[in-house]
């Protein structure tokens, strides 16, 4: 920083043609002022500036500088009023990393009126069920679902994530609505990359074997199964919320689902420096899902 200081102490004595009117503008005596011109010219192994008690004049080698480093301070000085320009404004391609259908069906839908406010911003939405490195390839953001860890990143909560057991009544009908967790395990359990599920009930933390004839690393095809009467799953009412309401899942064993830590969070590198793209897309979806999400409304939690 120095170096660009020394350039600006010289671009001042040029166009001052004193030292002591240089020195005042940068509230420094002339005797630094001198110095910083000395230490530039021993540093680039000319002389710039031909000094007499009475006047300062460019040498030939200090013209050419002259002109080369008003050109860099006027682009710095640029470059600084358009990040000026840029603070409260949204701008830039933003890395949007979120679950395949969480981001399906509560991300796409309601990109519309997040571009619309902030038009200089470009989404790039990568849809995946992996926790991506977000720092090693590139994300701004990432939405998780989980119980997260202590980490370097920042996290910030969205909204609750209600994770319950439900069955279609169909299935039900056939093969009876378990009344204790201990009858839970004579049922088909249909598995989405799990081997148990862990659960809080009324005798406090509870861990289920899953078992049954499906197992599948696709959140989709539980859904899928579940809806087309299989078994019984573990699901989020963000996913399965409309056929609770209306009745093609019932919910088995109401008084056990997955913990409360379980939330929606949107996950970023640091809140120093945040860009404003980012802030704006983490409050966009922080005021669209609020304590109690739409997805929730009219359920009984």
């Amino acid at each position: 920083m120095d170096r660009f200081g020394d350039l600006d102490v010289f671009a001042r004595v040029v166009t001052a043609k004193s030292m002591s009117a240089a020195g005042r503008e940068l509230n420094l005596s002339p005797a630094v002022i001198s110095k910083r011109i000395r230490r530039l010219e021993e540093r680039l192994g000319v002389r710039l500036l031909q000094r007499t008690t009475r006047q300062l004049s460019l040498t030939e080698a200090g013209q050419g500088f002259y002109e080369r480093v008003v050109a860099i301070l006027g682009s710095i000085e640029e470059a600084e009023a358009w990040v000026a320009s840029g603070v409260g404004q949204a701008r830039g391609t933003l890395r949007v990393s979120a679950p395949t259908s969480f981001g399906r069906l509560h991300i796409a839908p309601h990109l519309k009126p997040f571009l619309d406010a902030n038009p200089m911003v470009n989404v790039d939405l990568i849809l995946t069920d992996a926790f991506v490195d977000i720092i090693g390839e590139g994300f701004d953001v990432a939405v998780r679902i989980a119980d997260l860890e202590d980490s370097s990143l920042v996290a910030k909560r969205l909204a609750p994530n209600h994770r319950i057991l439900c069955a279609t009544p169909t299935y039900l009908a056939v093969h009876g609505s378990p009344a204790t967790i201990e009858e839970l395990q004579k049922h088909t359990l249909i598995a989405h990359n799990a081997d148990q599920w862990r659960l809080d009930g009324p005798e406090g933390p509870v861990t289920v074997r899953v078992t049954g004839q499906l197992r599948t690393n696709s959140s989709e095809v539980v859904r899928e199964a579940l809806l087309a009467g299989v078994g019984i799953a573990l699901r989020s009412t963000w996913d399965v919320g409309p056929e609770l309401k209306s009745g093609s899942l019932t919910r088995v064993l109401p008084t056990y689902s997955v913990g409360k830590r379980v939330a929606v969070y949107a996950v970023y590198p640091s809140r120093r420096h945040m860009e404003q793209k980012v802030r704006a897309f983490v409050d966009f979806l922080a005021e669209l899902y609020g304590a109690t999400p739409y997805w929730d409304e009219g359920l009984e939690l």
